[in-house]
Order: C-alpha cells, then structure tokens, then sequence
C-alpha cells in the first residue's frame, strides 16, 4: 500500500504543465510550475515545514509552542498544516489587503488571525510586521517565523524545487521566472539551478510599489519606488534577507490590472484556475519575449490557487470598482 503517514507527506513534487495558448507568440517553450498541487494549495507549504523542521532541531520551537507570523496567507496556510500536524497553536499576522478568502481559509485552519492595515511604514507598532513582532514577545513559549529573512525558507527551496525543476526538464531548463515577496523561491531554486548550470537565467517578477527592480539595478534604496498596490504575493517595501539579489539576473514589472487580467485569462484560457501572482509571473515572462529563443525551456512558477481571489479577481464588480474592467 502506498501512503502518506499525514498530509505533510504529500508536500512537493508538483507537475510542470506546458502552457499553450496564451504563450502562441513565444518562440519558445514555456511550463508552468503548477505548485497548487501541495496540499495548502500553494508553494509555501514548503518552506513552512522547512522553518518549522529546521526550528525544532535548533530548539526554538518547543513542544507545546506557539508559532507567530506575518504572512499574506499562503505562508500562514502552511504553518497551519505543520502546527496542527505537530499540535502547535498558531498566531497569524495579515495586512487588510488580502482577500477575505485566505482570512477565512486561515481561521478554518484553527489559526488565531490578526488584521493590520497596510498602507502605514514597516516600522509603523500597527504594520503586520511590527504587530507580529509585539505577539511573540508577549506570547510565552512563541517562536517568531520571520519567513522573510529565515534562511530556511530560501533552503526549502534549494533542496526541493530547485532538483525538481532540474530533473523534470532533463537539466533543459533555460530560465526560471517567478514572482518575487520574501525572495525565497526565486533564491533557492535560481541557486540550485546556476550551480547546475551557470548560464540559466532567472528573472524576478516585480510589481510597481514596490523596491525590488530599482535596487536591483541601481543599489538604492528608492523610498520614492514605495506606493501602495493591489498585487498581492509579490513586492516589498523592505529588502528581506531571502531576496539574493546577485542570483537574479533581472526583473520585470507588471501593473496592478495586467496582473489582475492575466490571472483572468489563465483560468479562461488554460484552464489554469492560480493565483493573482501567477498572472503578474505569465504577464512577465510574456515582457521577456525578446529574450527568448527557439531552442529555450522556460520555467515560471505558480505560486497558488485561485480559490483565494474569487472575492477579488475573479469578481466582476470588484474588478469595475478597481478600473480594471469597464
């Protein structure tokens, strides 16, 4: 009999599924990462049993303990399945711009949910941040995550998302796109992937609002680069320790309504029902067109599923009220 002894079992080993008809005009081909298949319905289940595996082998995680994190829900949907697995309460911080759905999906994961608003300075005691920090200080027996400058979470993926992208591509693999938050996917898997062979690309999908493409081009810090957005899953107005940025060879922007649209379109038109950051990575990589060539095997990761945004991009009226729909 073949079986998983618990949920935690079934993380990993996703498929690559080949797009098809929104990549028509691309000379080469390209595969989608479908990381929806883990059971949190989203990549980060890997990185949330990294943290938690590699904290308990370090003592910060003690029998009994209370996890603390801010997350954007996907993160929190993984600390989720690792903490009831291994009988650990969860305290998880969110920003008011996330979907009501990843919210509700939280608290019926048993996770005690706080909301923050997000238009207000990291260093702000109301930020997401801040308030995560406060919890886990005042919550005896806490572990505080910090999924954003953890290095387990940029190990998770260097030792499995990485291979796997290797291994399902025959080492064919030419670039590896993806969206880019806390930094961790797109530092584990480009560094496994380079140290296998130097000359794969791997660019970093960006949103405006956001520092990541000005400082990786410039150095500087641009506070002018910060505005609020509505993309959720990618951008920072931090530089999270996870992000290497020698790693990544450049990145692309991508609006509000373009990825907005093209997570639309991916359900529409490949039956790919992802996330809001799938459609900012697609629409990317479709920018990147002229870095492609015929004999290319480009990789772009999905980071989760559409279940998250039927209140948001997948809704019509919410789509009118944001201008992105007439």
């Amino acid at each position: 009999m073949r079986y998983a002894k618990n949920i935690l079992g079934t993380i990993g080993n996703t498929p690559l599924v080949k797009l098809n008809k929104l990549t028509s005009d691309l000379p080469c081909l390209v595969l989608a990462k479908y990381e929806t298949f883990n059971p949190g319905n989203s990549v980060k289940d890997r990185m949330a049993l990294q943290m938690i595996e590699d904290a308990e082998a370090a003592g910060l995680l003690k029998p009994g303990g209370t996890i603390v994190e801010a997350t954007s829900g996907n993160t929190g949907m993984g600390l989720a399945l690792a903490a009831t697995v291994k009988g650990y309460r969860l305290i998880c911080v969110i920003s008011d711009k996330q979907s009501v759905e990843k919210i509700d999906i939280l608290k019926a994961m048993g996770s005690e949910v706080h909301v923050c608003p997000t238009d207000v300075e990291p260093s702000d005691p109301r930020s997401y941040y801040a308030t995560a920090k406060r919890l886990a200080k005042e919550t005896p027996n806490a572990w505080y995550v910090n999924q954003y400058d953890n290095p387990s979470n940029t190990k998770a993926h260097y030792l499995s998302t990485g291979p796997e992208i290797w291994e399902q591509t025959d080492g064919k693999v030419t670039h590896f796109v993806v969206g880019v938050g806390t930094g961790g996917t797109i530092s584990g898997v480009g560094k496994f992937l380079k140290e296998k062979n130097p000359d794969i690309k791997v660019w970093g999908v960006d949103t405006y609002g956001s520092v990541f493409k000005k400082y990786h081009e410039t150095g500087v810090f641009d506070e002018n680069e910060i505005y609020p957005y509505i993309t959720e899953g990618i951008g920072e107005d931090i530089l999270p320790e996870n992000v290497d940025f020698d790693i990544i060879d450049g990145f692309v922007k991508v609006t509000d309504k373009d990825a907005a649209m093209y997570t639309r379109r991916l359900a529409r038109e490949e039956a790919m029902f992802a996330g809001n950051s799938a459609g900012a990575a697609i629409k990317g990589l479709l920018q990147l067109k002229e870095h492609f060539t015929k004999d290319d095997v480009v990789v772009v990761l999905f980071h989760d599923h559409g279940s998250r945004y039927v209140g948001k991009m997948f809704n019509d009226d919410w789509m009118r009220e944001k201008g992105f729909l007439d």
